[in-house]
């Protein structure tokens, strides 16, 4: 696949040139002639890396980094905005989504009101930009996408998110099966039936859209293309989509996925020096293996280090986006200890610039290791156990974790949150669905899985616990891929009933067990084991009339 600078640069157009050029894949004379009528607009269709950058830099705040990555800001909005998220009530989906807080009902009366008020604002741009793209890295289910937008900064984030065509799938792209209309510098009408803020995010499975308004992160982009293969590939191929990172051994050729919220430790522990990256965040596993979904990586920045992580600290380079990230404004060199502007620092850069990536970014062999990441802020579940198949399905369908400061609008510091699936924000159908495909998968294929907690040791986030070091998790993984702790010795941890190794190489052995590294006394710590069980415990009643007695039977015993 081509690098990200060496693409050929398809196009810097007036509208006249694009009605006028044959080999326009009909952008010009569908988008222009129905919408723009200006002549004076000029149209940047899948336009080269530098001319993204000179039109970037003009951009309010955009300036370019010490390593050579765009610094771009999104504005007041520097995370998703859940609330806002809506799903078009129509005909061929109303059946099939999983209507609710995750997906809201907006009438067909609305989109059209919000499609209607984003196309008149691209309409009034003089420069607009257009990125024509795949997302599914296997040809025989990936779904052509265009993203029609009015910031250099979105397009060039796209253009490394997804997967990139080459000039001859470019000359022959044809028709999209999505498109993406994304005007987020304006304001949603609040006066419309269902509207409760300026922002919208709204789907419309029926017309393969998506409309953006009122919000200028470049995540809802990412994320919304997510939401259309959690509904596609299960509905039209019998797919399992997944919100994971995934990895494959270099010799053994053993693959893992990685299942996790933001803020878990996807992209940071799939990317590893002694596996290849197949991807760092969406996949797909069908009956052939798993393919990502997208053609880049977005990575948090707060706190990164090349001593810590130096495949990603490394990427940041030309052609990669950094969002919302505070800098020195002399020597342009990024302070990625500073949360002052936003936790949520982000930076986005094609896959090939991970020296470990697997291209093409998909795999002919199923996992061998399921990796459930939670991030426990309350600082009482074991860095890692072992899961019966019963316990998988439960901790699956849960998806416990603490949501990351900065992640969403609000979110300030970790709250205990459960997410289905590990990516109730993305779902389009029911959890159980998912949660049944996964383990049919698991079972067909002999997957062995673990939870693995990333989060607090020692006590909570709240009483001067410590985030369990990375150096230990990667032992962990080490232990892990070379099969090691599969033949471990393990031991019962109470109330969740988890199996928990009592030695890993590398690891100190009282960190396995919280109860002995716990510090704040025997009966603070029953108390916050008894407490997050209970959490659990209510959280699954939402599922239990659809889970099977022995699934029931996987979680906390209080």
């Amino acid at each position: 696949m081509p690098s990200v600078d060496t693409l050929p640069q398809v196009g810097v157009h007036s509208t006249a040139t694009i009605l006028n050029n044959p080999n326009n894949n009909d952008f010009g004379r569908q988008f222009i002639q129905k919408y723009l009528l200006n002549e004076d607009v000029l149209v940047r269709h899948n336009a080269a890396v530098p001319t993204l950058y000179e039109d970037g830099l003009l951009e309010k705040g955009t300036m370019i980094s010490s390593t050579g990555a765009l610094m771009a800001f999104s504005g007041k909005k520097t995370g998703r905005s859940p609330k806002d998220k809506r799903i078009v009530d129509e005909e061929t989906s109303t059946n099939e989504i999983w209507w609710g807080p995750v997906n809201k009902k907006v009438d067909e009366h609305t989109w059209l009101v919000s499609r209607s008020r984003a196309i008149d604002y691209l309409r009034t741009r003089q420069k607009l930009f257009v990125v024509d793209a795949y997302a599914g890295w296997d040809p025989r289910y990936r779904i052509k996408v265009r993203i029609i937008c009015a910031r250099a900064y979105h397009a060039l984030f796209m253009r490394n998110m997804l997967i990139r065509p080459t000039e001859e799938e470019l000359a022959s792209f044809g028709e999209p099966d999505f498109t993406i209309y994304n005007a987020g510098q304006f304001p949603a009408n609040i006066h419309t039936r269902g509207m409760t803020s300026n922002t919208s995010v709204e789907i419309n499975f029926k017309a393969m859209e998506m409309v953006i308004l009122g919000t200028e992160y470049a995540g809802e982009m990412k994320k919304g293309i997510f939401t259309v293969m959690f509904y596609l590939m299960p509905i039209r191929h019998k797919i399992l989509t997944l919100h994971s990172s995934a990895n494959q051994g270099v010799k053994e050729g053993d693959v893992t996925l990685f299942f996790g919220l933001s803020g878990t430790g996807k992209t940071t522990l799939s990317a590893d020096p002694h596996r290849e990256l197949i991807g760092d965040d969406e996949h797909c596993w069908s009956d052939h293996g798993v393919f990502n979904i997208e053609g880049g990586c977005y990575a948090k920045c707060l706190d990164l280090s090349g001593e810590k992580e130096p495949e990603i600290y490394n990427a940041i380079k030309f052609g990669a986006v950094l969002e919302n990230v505070v800098y020195d404004p002399e020597s342009r060199e990024v302070d990625y200890e500073n949360p002052n502007f936003t936790e949520n620092t982000r930076c986005s850069y094609p896959i090939e610039y991970i020296p470990s990536a697997k291209l093409p970014c998909l795999a002919d062999s199923h996992p061998k290791n399921i990796i459930l990441l939670t991030c426990d802020a309350r600082g009482v579940l074991p860095p890692v156990s072992k899961l019966t198949k019963a316990q998988v399905m439960y901790h699956f369908i849960s998806g416990y974790t603490s949501k990351m400061a900065g992640t969403e609008e609000g979110v300030t510091e970790p709250e205990a949150t459960f997410s289905a699936c590990f990516g109730q924000p993305f779902l389009a159908l029911h959890p159980m669905r998912y949660a049944q495909q996964l383990s049919d998968k698991m079972a067909e294929h002999n997957a062995t899985a673990w939870l693995l907690n990333t989060g607090w040791t020692g006590n909570s986030a709240a009483k001067g616990g410590k985030r369990c070091p990375l150096k230990y998790t990667r032992a962990i993984l080490d232990a892990i891929h070379d099969g090691s702790l599969a033949k471990a010795e393990y031991e019962t941890f109470g109330t969740f009933g988890l199996n928990v190794p009592v030695a890993i190489p590398g690891v100190p052995s009282e960190l396995l067990n919280p109860q002995k590294s716990w510090v704040g006394g025997e009966k603070e710590f029953e108390k916050e084991v008894k407490n997050l069980g209970t959490l659990f415990a209510e959280n699954f009643t939402k599922y239990s009339d659809q889970a099977t007695a022995e699934v029931q039977a996987a979680g906390p015993v209080l």
